[in-house]
């Protein structure tokens, strides 16, 4: 499958993607963006895709027909200042394993399974990802909803399991306030994503 197709395909399950979130996906997060820009600008110019500016002022990848205020809520929008939704949290994670040599399949929007699943050799690694939430209470549920996702998805005593967030003051404060004994003991792990897809793995 060729850069365009592939950016379609992206862009399909996931709304809104700048150019350096798709390069982050398609390609890793070190790669260089111009062949993800000179694509997507080619698809807009053959009607294929809209270019739109977002809320958070970068410019969103579109299908054609998908009005970018239809995405926004659901993919882009956020109150906080980093406004990181879910996808962008996998975009970023999904990068990260990547360029580390993983074989990463990940399921954006709201498509059912496993986050991201990522496998290298014989090690596998199961992460489930949310985003930043509107409110102080949502980012609780969020964090209480994906430990018991993620102790429900146990079933590999050989794989790594990891939830994965936004860098952000009130996630960081959740997670030190889990009991060591718990970590230990489930061996699950948090990755946060920093507003330049930066990665911090803490155990």
């Amino acid at each position: 499958m060729g850069l365009k197709e592939r950016i379609r395909t992206a862009v399909d399950a996931s709304p809104g993607l700048s150019d350096r979130e798709l390069t982050d996906a398609l390609m890793g997060r070190l790669a260089g963006q111009q062949a993800v820009n000179h694509a997507a600008r080619a698809l807009a110019a053959s009607g294929v895709l809209v270019r739109s500016k977002r809320p958070d002022g970068k410019i969103g990848n579109f299908a054609t027909g998908f009005a970018p205020a239809v995405v926004e809520p659901a993919h882009t929008a956020a109150a906080s200042s980093d406004g990181m939704s879910e996808d962008m949290v996998k975009a970023g994670v999904a990068a990260w394993l990547k360029s580390d040599g993983w074989t990463v399949d990940v399921r954006w929007g709201n498509a059912r399974g496993i986050d991201i699943e990522a496998v290298r050799g014989k090690e596998r690694w199961v992460i489930e990802a949310k985003g930043c939430g509107s409110r102080q209470q949502m980012r609780v549920n969020y964090f209480i909803a994906m430990l018991g996702e993620t102790l429900q998805r146990m079933d590999d005593p050989n794989a790594r399991y990891s939830i994965a967030l936004p860098d952000m003051a009130q996630y960081r404060g959740l997670w030190s306030r889990l009991p060591q004994l718990a970590k230990s003991r489930t061996t699950i792990s948090l990755i946060l994503v920093g507003p330049e897809s930066e990665i911090i793995h803490l155990d």
